[in-house]
Formats: structure tokens, sequence, C-alpha cells
């Protein structure tokens, strides 16, 4: 009976765009958020108090930025980055708009599970490797990431698939994408059809990214 009332020739169509466009702040964001966040956690980690790199000050430096903006909810980070966005871009609504909230929120998210992950590798690793003459360097991303490396992408898979939630936020102040398509038609117009659709089909993305994820994860581990 659902099925009935989609209408295919305008519903598909512009819930297609909607996962073009969520798929691709979701992307972009966990691109740049990667970046941030593993090189964010691994030096968390390497700066503790009896690592490789330990420094009391540059922990503390790096702690302060990620338990500063992690608490922020996501809605508050985007407003608050409104004013950047637009200086940066032109612009403060729409897909690109989203993607320096998406990228920090998710950044500092991965920076803290990926200290976690790295915490979790077997002391002995870091001790075999000293024992042969590894420089600190080469034994932080040779040895000791390489070992957490199946657990990394098992909390890299999660944060995608929270990216994929924290888009629909965003479409609800004008970023676009499957968020913004249920809010504006499936909630506002009472179109439940169209709400349905678009709850399939994030069903289903979802699924399929922690299937990869957890393949990947496996092949590694």
């Amino acid at each position: 009976m659902v099925t009935a009332l989609i209408d295919f020739d305008s519903d598909v169509p512009r819930v297609a765009t909607a996962l073009g466009e969520t798929l691709y702040m979701v992307t972009v964001s966990f691109f740049f958020a990667s970046i941030l966040g593993l090189l964010l956690g691994i030096f968390l980690f390497a700066t503790r108090k009896g690592q490789l790199l330990q420094n009391r000050a540059a922990h503390f430096v790096l702690n302060l930025v990620v338990n500063t903006l992690r608490p922020i909810p996501f809605i508050i980070l985007l407003i608050a980055l409104t004013p950047v966005t637009r200086a940066l871009i032109g612009t403060s609504i729409g897909p690109s708009a989203a993607i320096l909230p998406l990228t920090i929120a998710a950044g500092v998210g991965i920076a803290r599970v990926a200290e976690s992950n790295l915490v979790g590798v077997d002391p002995s690793v870091v001790e075999a490797a000293t024992a042969v003459g590894a420089k600190p360097l080469h034994i932080l991303f040779g040895f000791v990431v390489r070992e957490a490396f199946g657990p990394l992408i098992l909390s890299l898979t999660f944060i995608f698939v929270a990216l994929i939630d924290a888009t629909a936020v965003a479409g609800a102040v004008g970023g676009g994408g499957l968020g913004n398509l249920a809010l504006t038609y499936g909630y506002q117009r009472f179109d439940y059809p169209i709400m349905l659709l678009i709850v399939v089909v994030l069903i289903t993305l979802v699924q399929l990214v922690q299937v990869l994820g957890n393949r990947l994860a496996r092949r590694f581990l």
C-alpha cells in the first residue's frame, strides 16, 4: 500500500539526489576527519606519560582541545561555526557548508577512539621494536599503529555511521541530503511514504557500511 503511494517519477529521483548529497557530505568530511583525528589520537597516545614521545605539555594541550570540542552537541557546533563556514565558502547552507562542522565533530571523536585503541596495544610490541633498534616514530607508526589497525577500522566504521546520523541534523538547518528531504517533505508536508523510503535507504546504507567495515577489520585482525 505504501509503495502504491510513492510517486516513482518524482520521489525516487528526489531521494536519489538527496542520497548523493548525504554521501558527498559523509565521504568528504570522513576523509578530512580521519586525517585530523588519527593524527590527534596517535599523538595523544604517544605523548602520554611513559609512552614513546612523552611530553606533559603537549599531551595537556591536545587533551584540552579534544575535551573542549567533543562534548559540544553537533547542532550547536554547526550553528557556532556558521560565520567561519560562510567566510570560507561564501554560504552557510547546502551540503558543502556542512563539511567543516562534520569534519571537526568526527575528528575529535576519531581522536579519542584512536587513542583508546592504541592504549590497548600490548606493551611487548614496543619492547620488541625497541630491542631491534627502531626509532620512536618508526615504532609508533610501523609497529603500534599497525598492531591496532583492525580495532581502528571498527572504530572508524562506527564514526562513519555516526556521520550519516549527523548529516540528518545538518539537513534540519539547510545542510541538504536525506535529513533535509525527510524534514521538508516527510515531516512538514506529512508525506509518510517518502519518509519511509528515506528510512529504508538509510538502514540499507548503514548496513552496507557496517558489513564492509567488519570485513576489513577481520582481514587486518
